[in-house]
C-alpha cells in the first residue's frame, strides 16, 4: 500500500468509514478488508478508528456465524434425508460470506420444498421468470436474514447448463470452514460457476471475485486442461478464458504480477481487464459487443451439440433481459423478471 493511500485511509471520518463499510459489504470483503484497516489503526495508535473497525468486524462475524450454523443444519438435513447437496458460491469468499446462501442438489423439487418447510418452517419467496427457467428456489427461514437459494438439476441463467450440473456432486470435495465441514465444488467447477455468474448473467466483477479466483489459482488446485475440456463442451470456454484474463490483468495492475495461466488460456480469451470500467460501485463488463459474442458462442455450441431444449432455454435470455430492462425503466425494479 502506498504511503499516500495509507495516509488517506488513516484520516477518514465516520461518514467515510460507513461508506467504505457499505462498499466492502457489497463486494464481500468486510472481514478481509477491515482486518487490515484494524491492524493499521492499532499500529498508528488510533483507538477511535480501531474501535469502528472492531465493532463492524464483530457485527459481521456474528452475522456469518449465524448463517454458517444454519447452512450446516440445512446440509446435514439434506444428507439425513438421502439427498446430495453442494454449497456453491457462498463459501468461495471465506472468511467472508455472501448476502445469501447458495446450494445445488439433484433432489426432486417436491422433496426439497417439503424438506425445507418441514425442517425449517421455510417460506418460499416469489419466483421470477428467470428463477423458473434456471430451476432455482429461494427460501426464507425464521432467524436467518439471508435467503437460501437452491438450484435443482440445472445451472446457468436459463438453466441451460445440465452437463456442468450433472457432474458437480460427483466431483465435489470437502472443505473445512472454521470448525465445520461442507461439500463444495471442485476448483474447475468453481471457475465455471463464477464465469456463468459474472460473464453471462451480471456482467460485472466484485473485488471478492478477483481475490477468490487469484487465491484459487495460486493454490495450484485448478486443472486447466480439464477446465478447458469441460467448458468447451458447455460452450463457455471463451468466457472462462476471458474471466481468467480479466482477473490476471487486474491483479497484475496492482501488484505487478498476474496469474500463472497456461498460454492457451490467453489465446482463447476474447478480451481482458482493459475492457472493464468502474460504474455504480462495480467493475462493469461491456455487454456489446463483448458479452453478446460470448452468449452467441455458447448458444452455437449447444445447437451443434444438438441440445435443442437447452438451446431454446438459452435463446430466451435476450427476451428476458429486455423485459427486465423495460421493467427497471418503468417501475424502477426488475423484480419478477430477472
Amino acid at each position: 500500500m502506498s504511503d499516500e493511500l495509507g495516509l488517506g485511509i488513516a484520516e477518514i471520518n465516520r461518514e467515510e468509514f460507513d461508506e467504505m463499510l457499505a462498499l466492502s459489504q457489497s463486494h464481500h470483503v468486510v472481514m478481509r478488508g477491515l482486518d487490515v484497516f484494524l491492524q493499521m489503526m492499532r499500529q498508528a495508535g488510533d483507538d477511535c478508528r480501531a474501535e469502528w473497525a472492531a465493532a463492524a468486524l464483530a457485527a459481521e462475524g456474528s452475522r456469518i456465524e449465524n448463517a454458517i450454523s444454519f447452512l450446516q443444519r440445512i446440509c446435514d438435513t439434506f444428507r439425513a434425508e438421502g439427498h446430495d447437496v453442494t454449497v456453491i458460491k457462498s463459501l468461495d469468499h471465506w472468511p467472508d460470506l455472501g448476502s445469501d446462501l447458495d446450494l445445488y442438489t439433484d433432489a426432486d423439487s417436491k422433496d426439497v420444498l417439503q424438506l425445507m418447510k418441514r425442517s425449517f418452517e421455510a417460506q418460499l419467496a416469489p419466483r421470477s421468470w428467470g428463477d423458473r427457467l434456471a430451476r432455482k428456489w429461494n427460501f426464507m427461514i425464521p432467524g436467518l436474514p439471508e435467503a437460501v437459494e437452491i438450484h435443482m438439476g440445472r445451472l446457468g441463467q436459463t438453466g441451460e447448463q445440465v452437463g456442468i450440473a450433472a457432474s458437480l456432486a460427483m466431483r465435489s470435495r470437502l472443505a473445512v470452514i472454521g470448525n465445520r465441514t461442507f461439500r463444495v465444488p471442485a476448483a474447475e467447477d468453481r471457475v465455471m460457476i463464477s464465469t456463468l455468474q459474472r460473464m453471462y448473467r451480471h456482467f460485472y466483477f466484485r473485488l471478492c471475485d478477483i481475490i477468490d479466483t487469484t487465491a484459487l489459482s495460486e493454490t495450484g488446485d485448478i486443472d486447466f486442461e480439464h477446465l478447458r475440456f469441460s467448458s468447451k463442451i458447455a460452450g463457455i470456454w471463451k468466457g472462462v478464458a476471458s474471466y481468467l484474463a480479466i482477473v490476471s490483468d487486474y491483479v497484475n495492475h496492482y501488484r505487478g504480477r498476474g496469474l500463472d495461466l497456461p498460454p492457451f488460456v490467453r489465446v482463447a480469451a476474447r478480451f481482458g481487464g482493459d475492457e472493464l470500467h468502474f460504474n455504480r460501485g462495480y467493475l462493469r463488463i461491456p455487454i456489446m459487443p463483448q458479452s453478446a459474442k460470448l452468449y452467441g458462442s455458447q448458444l452455437t455450441t449447444l445447437l451443434l451439440n444438438r441440445e435443442l431444449k437447452n438451446s431454446v432455454r438459452l435463446s430466451l435470455l435476450p427476451c428476458l433481459a429486455t423485459a427486465a430492462a423495460v421493467g427497471q425503466k418503468i417501475t424502477g425494479s426488475d423484480k419478477g423478471i430477472w
